[in-house]
């Protein structure tokens, strides 16, 4: 079971640290760019580290298709939880149903 478990935990810390890499910095748009580069690779670094031995653990157990699909929904959860927590945007029902049909996508993927 950890094994199956452990690449999607690292895969959610490594989509934290992508989610605030690439988005957190529109939050603090009075910050030059070149600052906010720097800082945004910075912390891409630590989303690497993660994502990196995710991938690696997670081959593993899941084919390359899965990863990536695991990756995409975890990646549309911190998103959306990041973009209505930090940076304070409205989730709207469209979005929703957006996310209905990526839910179905997934379950025809992991459809053996």
């Amino acid at each position: 079971m950890i094994k199956y478990l452990t690449p999607i935990i690292l895969l959610i810390i490594s989509n934290v640290f992508m989610t605030f890499a690439w988005y957190g910095h529109l939050r603090h748009k009075n910050c030059a760019l070149w600052l906010v580069i720097i800082v945004s690779w910075l912390i891409a670094f630590f989303e690497y580290c993660f994502q990196v031995p995710a991938n690696r653990f997670g081959h593993e157990v899941y084919n390359v298709v899965q990863l990536k699909t695991i990756q995409e929904v975890i990646t549309l959860i911190i998103f959306s939880l990041f973009s209505v927590l930090y940076l304070r945007e409205q989730f709207r029902w469209n979005y929703l149903i957006g996310f209905v049909f990526i839910v179905l996508a997934v379950f025809f993927i992991f459809k053996k």
